[in-house]
């Protein structure tokens, strides 16, 4: 009896504990929602074990199979072999990081994957907002070599993983990246760092791949940069910025806006104003294209990139290897560091062409660095200034005398026209005749004037490129590389901005009065001729219209330039009221005149010809006149 209830109890207990787990189990069933979520995420586990086949068949390699670690299990390496071919080896060794080291003047950082510099920061210079210098950062830059190997894989150097090695050898500090396929077996990227310079050796190498590298197909090496901001002006920062490049044993030229084919190529070098970088090498390249786009839609827009740049750069595998020793240079477009080189990278400061850049080469860049060394830079600026006007002062006195001299004809020459009114050719005659005998040309003050022009175009080139300018202060003026600003408009005004620039200002007003006592002077002595157009009153116009232009075109340039100007005309004023009040004396010249006249004048072959040719010509216009 016992024994029978014990097997209910049993069954009851058994019953009790299902009932239990039933329900249990329907308490814990998944909602509808969850459902659709748990086939949701066996559909994306099937989709990315296809995407993973479909990616291992293809040969398709992205930046993210590169970033393995060391430690891998025979299962990893057989797929980064899938991946990475040759090259799975250096996967192992490398890792994702930067590699960082610094000289005196340069901070670098590497970056591992790629092997290139990541990172460039000039360690003696700020920008106008006192922000350091970085030529490179934040990705703005790459360096690429794109091949393909004998196992039909086409490769980028920027995405493969390179192994860093740092060493010292006395002052120059040795970075090696090398992407390996076996510790014999490699590409080299290799820098060398030396103290107290700019320059980076840097060479190209390889070591055991003939048999992993496709020599039968194009290898590329591809630069880019993107030129950060480092001046106040965009704008006039983006007039000083482009491509540079020296070809054919010593040419120089440099590509603004657009794209070049250039041969022959010793260096490229992006230029940003006052800083730049350059790529050399010692073996020329071929079928270079350099290509530059401006990143400036507008002044107003605070933009942190000025220009992009880019070129490509054919290579040539030496006995199936690569073999290029080449250098970088990172630092300031300083016509003084540049030149020690003698490499021609001073074609990189925009001197100006031919007579224009030897005269800032020879006189006025030696002039202003003996004169910087003794005083400010602005006061270096005035004194320079004070030294051309006072050589050029020659000029400027038979460009008066000159002007002078017509204004005393101008009555014997009015007499004329008037008397030969109805023979324009005879008054012509009797003009140039009476000039010839008085010795008064107008031609005579032109070629004084012209004369001047080489000094001035030179100037106006010097000033914006000569490094010892910049963040250099100057009475009111913080930066004389850079406009001066008085004042903060609320708005913005076309082609001059949204500030106010006090040298420009005070450059205008000189030039005004320059102008008048010029102008004024010329409108007197030279009249009106028929047919011709009205000289005086384009002189009037000229006179108002050149320092409006002066103010609104210099309201954003450098303002040493504005104080050279300013300077400039305040002393060309001087000179001329000295010349006028103390030295030229109407009198004395007009009897010098008279007695001019009264000698016989020698005429050159010039005048005789032209002489003649008016004779032939008058008495062809009385034969006409007769036969009618």
């Amino acid at each position: 009896m016992e024994e029978k209830k014990l097997d209910i109890n049993s069954i009851i207990g058994f019953v009790l504990i299902f009932g239990i787990l039933a329900y249990m189990l329907w308490q814990n069933q998944p909602t509808p929602e969850e459902l659709e979520a748990q086939e949701k995420a066996k559909q994306e586990q099937v989709e990315a074990e296809q995407k993973e086949k479909a990616q291992q068949e293809t040969l398709v390699t992205t930046a993210a199979d590169y970033q393995v670690g060391s430690g891998v299990d025979s299962l990893q390496m057989i797929q980064l072999k899938n991946k990475l071919g040759a090259f799975a080896y250096s996967a192992t060794q490398s890792d994702d990081k930067e590699t960082v080291v610094e000289s005196d003047l340069l901070a670098l950082k590497f970056s591992n994957k790629g092997g290139f510099l990541s990172e460039v920061r000039l360690k003696q210079f700020v920008d106008y907002d006192s922000i350091p210098i970085y030529m490179i950062k934040d990705n703005n830059a790459s360096f690429n070599i794109n091949f393909g190997t004998t196992d039909s894989r086409i490769l980028n150097t920027k995405d493969l993983p390179f192994v860093p090695k740092v060493t010292k050898n006395g002052d120059v500090t040795v970075v090696s990246m090398k992407l390996k396929v076996s510790e014999s077996q490699f590409l080299e990227y290799r820098y060398e760092i030396k103290e107290g310079d700019y320059m980076i050796d840097f060479a190209i190498r390889s070591q055991g791949l003939s048999s992993v590298i496709n020599s039968s197909q194009a290898i590329n090496l591809d630069w880019k940069l993107k030129g950060y901001r480092h001046a106040k002006s965009i704008s006039y920062e983006n007039r000083y910025t482009d491509v540079h490049y020296d070809y054919e044993d010593g040419k120089a030229d440099y590509t603004r806006d657009g794209e070049d084919d250039v041969e022959d190529v010793s260096w490229i070098g992006y230029k940003q104003h006052f800083f730049s970088s350059v790529l050399l090498t010692d073996n020329r390249f071929k079928n270079v294209k350099v290509k530059t786009e401006n990143l400036v839609k507008e002044e107003t827009i605070d933009t942190v990139f000025t220009k992009s740049f880019a070129t490509t750069i054919p290579l040539e595998l030496q006995g199936g290897e690569f073999n290029q020793t080449m250098d970088w240079y990172y630092g300031p477009s300083d016509f003084k560091v540049l030149n020690k080189y003698d490499r021609n990278l001073d074609e990189l400061v925009p001197f100006g062409w031919g007579l224009f850049g030897w005269i800032n080469r020879y006189i006025f860049m030696p002039l202003f660095g003996f004169l910087g060394s003794y005083m400010s830079y602005g006061i270096a600026i005035v004194v320079m200034t004070v030294l051309v006007k006072f050589l050029l002062s020659f000029v400027q006195y038979k460009q008066f005398l000159s002007q002078a001299k017509m204004k005393i004809l101008k009555p014997e020459l009015d007499a004329i026209r008037e008397k030969h009114k109805d023979n324009k050719m005879k008054a012509q005659q009797e003009t140039m005749a009476l000039q010839t005998k008085a010795g008064a040309s107008p031609m005579a003050g032109c070629l004084p004037a012209l004369i001047q022009l080489p000094v001035f175009y030179a100037l106006f080139q010097f000033f914006p490129s000569a490094f010892d300018l910049r963040q250099k202060s100057f009475l009111w003026v913080k930066d004389l590389s850079s406009y001066d600003v008085i004042a903060n408009l609320p708005f913005n005004i076309p082609f001059y901005g949204n500030h106010v620039s006090l040298f420009p200002i005070l450059a205008s007003v000189a030039i005004f009065f320059y102008m008048r006592l010029t102008t004024g002077q010329n409108m007197q002595s030279q009249p009106q001729q028929e047919g011709m157009p009205d000289m005086g009153k384009m002189m009037k116009y000229m006179m108002y219209f050149s320092p409006i232009m002066m103010l609104f075109f210099f309201n954003n340039y450098a303002s040493g330039l504005s104080l050279y100007y300013f300077i400039s005309n305040v002393i060309s004023i001087g000179i001329i009221l000295v010349i006028k009040n103390f030295i030229l004396d109407e009198d004395k010249i007009h009897a010098q005149m008279q007695e001019k006249k009264k000698k016989p004048k020698k005429e050159n072959r010039f005048q005789k010809k032209m002489a003649e040719m008016m004779e032939q010509a008058e008495k062809q216009k009385q034969a006409q006149q007769k036969r009618k």
